[in-house]
């Protein structure tokens, strides 16, 4: 099972993530623990959403559409 995950940081409430993971808790917990040089800056996270697929392939293919400029009106609309 793979999963889409969005995040949101704590103290910067306007910087948000998402990645594609196996496992949601060992993710965040790498980001907050600032293993990752792209969000450690803005470290707490919290997850807002995430959402599971059978198929990596079409997990791969979400994340990547959340990232373009249509996705992110979609997340400002559903999330």
């Amino acid at each position: 099972m793979k999963y889409v995950y969005y995040l949101q940081s704590i103290p910067h409430p306007n910087q948000h993530y998402i990645g594609l993971t196996s496992d949601v808790d060992a993710r965040l917990a790498s980001h907050n623990a600032g293993q990752s040089p792209h969000t450690s800056k803005y470290r707490p996270w919290k997850i807002l959403t995430y959402h599971a697929f059978l198929d990596e392939a079409k997990a791969a293919a979400f994340e990547k559409y959340l990232k373009t400029g249509s996705g992110r009106a979609f997340r400002k609309k559903h999330f």
